[in-house]
């Protein structure tokens, strides 16, 4: 799920900071450019993240030319919500594997569950 949202990008001393007017509380800070507007993209996220986590309701975002600002460059950012917000929820999924594998596993106390989520997100590679 993408989201855009205004950001008012201000520069100070040589470092940048950003400011999401929609969103109370939100904002992000980089060394240079590009790191803040990385930075500010996590910040959008995670923040859209969070409420979506909660149950509140995602705030609309405000077009650009009705964002009134006295100093900083408007602009607009995209995140991709699904890549901060994870439905955490476990379900069921019928595996096979050998009967002697399972007996080890079983004698050894392992959670077959964990190994396989394990294994899943080192697979992945979204550790």
């Amino acid at each position: 799920m993408n989201r855009v949202y205004p950001v008012i990008i201000h520069e100070e001393e040589g470092s940048y900071w950003v400011e999401f007017p929609d969103l109370e509380g939100c904002n992000s800070i980089g060394d240079s450019l590009e790191e803040c507007m990385v930075n500010a993209e996590e910040a959008l996220g995670g923040y859209l993240a969070v409420l979506l986590e909660n149950g509140d309701e995602i705030p609309k975002a405000s077009r650009l030319e009705k964002i009134r600002t006295k100093s900083g460059i408007k602009s607009y950012i995209c995140v991709d919500v699904n890549k901060y917000h994870k439905d955490t929820r476990a379900v069921k999924k019928m595996l096979s594997i050998p009967a002697w594998l399972a007996k080890e596993a079983e004698i050894r106390n392992y959670s077959l569950s964990k190994i396989l989520q394990d294994a899943l997100i080192e697979k992945i590679d979204i550790a």
